[in-house]
């Protein structure tokens, strides 16, 4: 989704939308319930009720005239299945509390556009099978006597580069001395950067890079999708857990509505080149980590495994934890902390790097990480999840996060 990293970076992050911001960002409660509307076969066939944002284009919309790619995939998909499409309207920035509110509430039966991954909300939500692979795209503008696409982190050397606050893009970036950073909230932002020539080049959430390419710049820019760890996704429909039933009906659709979505994707502006695969930067973040480095396709990686044993820092009485213990709470950090502190705790900003924990408050980290996830810091940002999580929960969380501090300068 665009404001929080998308849905999916946010909804995987916040993406501004992030993350998007990701996550990214200002909220205000804004949910409205839009009456049935039939598409397709006139039926008495109960709808298909979808969750979906009234005002997040290219994904979704109210405007019957631009309803969106997933409202359009909604309705290729109500057409196969027989049923009418319903909407259940509401602002997607609020994360997975969207999620929670909608369709784990009951109030629709799929969501499109979820980021295709256990870690998103535990056995709460099951998907569909993939219909799409979104992730971060590379803009530039296209030049006059060539047409030469960005093809390695390299060539934005001496660049001035747009990224998105709390995005893989920034973290990636962030300790490259040979590239200037222009820090932006959105990919709107980051775009007008762009056109204005405060910025060389975007490195920004592609389907919003790729529509507004095309609705707002005349296609005046190159959008390449980029493809490495935490720079692409794949997308799918989600459903309540027990809607398994549903969710097999729209698997054995889904076979059959592949060119309509590949159609979409061009009519809304998705970017469809093949994604450059991006490698290690030269100045790599390092990770500090219990686990092996694990890896199918190291090119793939964008951001180095570590090289380092671990950092422990706790005394004695606090090193008891298990590989088990840690291990949960890095999926309940990943799947809800990493929001706006970052995959596995990586994050640029360091007012709210959790791998500074101990540099920062020394003896006392315990103690403030007890209360900052218990109270919450409002004022900054940061919610009370005191009755989301149990203290055993948050125990594993801060095992977890004792693995991967920094050690002191």
């Amino acid at each position: 989704m665009r404001r929080a990293h998308s849905t999916v970076a946010g909804l995987a992050r916040k993406q501004s939308q992030v993350i998007a911001r990701s996550t990214l960002l200002p909220l205000a409660v804004a949910a409205a319930f839009a009456a049935p509307l039939a598409q397709g076969r006139a039926t008495d066939s109960e709808p298909l009720r979808l969750c979906a944002d009234p005002t997040n284009l290219p994904f979704s919309s109210d405007n019957p005239s631009q309803p969106g790619l997933y409202l359009e995939i909604g309705q290729a998909l109500g057409q196969a299945l027989g049923r009418p499409i319903a909407y259940d309207w509401y602002k997607s920035y609020f994360g997975k509390r969207t999620v929670r509110v909608t369709l784990l509430g009951k109030q629709c039966d799929a969501m499109i556009g979820l980021p295709l991954s256990e870690d998103f909300m535990g056995p709460a939500v099951i998907f569909s099978d993939r219909i799409a692979r979104e992730g971060y795209a590379l803009v530039s503008a296209k030049e006059t006597d060539k047409d030469h696409a960005i093809g390695a982190l390299a060539e934005l050397k001496g660049k001035r580069v747009a990224v998105q606050y709390e995005t893989t893009p920034q973290n990636l970036l962030a300790e490259r001395d040979d590239v200037a950073l222009v820090t932006v909230l959105t990919p709107d932002e980051g775009m007008k950067a762009l056109a204005d020539g405060k910025a060389d080049a975007a490195f920004i959430w592609g389907p919003v890079a790729g529509w507004l390419n095309k609705t707002n710049y005349s296609g005046r820019f190159r959008v390449q999708p980029t493809e490495g760890k935490g720079l692409s996704f794949d997308v799918a429909i989600g459903f309540a857990k027990k809607s398994s039933s549903l969710r097999d009906q729209v698997n054995a659709a889904l076979p059959g509505l592949q060119r309509t979505i590949a159609d979409l994707a061009v009519k809304y502006g998705v970017p469809t080149d093949p994604a450059i695969k991006l490698g290690r930067a030269p100045a790599p973040i390092r990770l500090a980590s219990i686990d092996p480095p694990t890896r199918s396709d190291a090119s793939t990686a964008a951001v180095a495994e570590p090289t380092a044993p671990a950092v422990r820092v706790a005394d004695a009485a606090e090193t008891a934890a298990t590989t088990e213990t840690i291990s949960a709470g890095k999926e309940i950090f990943n799947g809800t902390c990493a929001h706006c502190h970052g995959p596995d705790a990586v994050q640029s900003e360091r007012r709210i790097n959790l791998r500074l924990l101990h540099n920062r408050y020394g003896d006392d980290m315990r103690a403030k990480f007890w209360t900052t996830v218990h109270d919450g810091r409002p004022a900054k940002g940061m919610p009370a999840w005191k009755e989301v999580f149990t203290d055993d929960q948050f125990e594993s969380i801060y095992a977890y996060l004792l693995t991967v501090q920094t050690p002191p300068e």
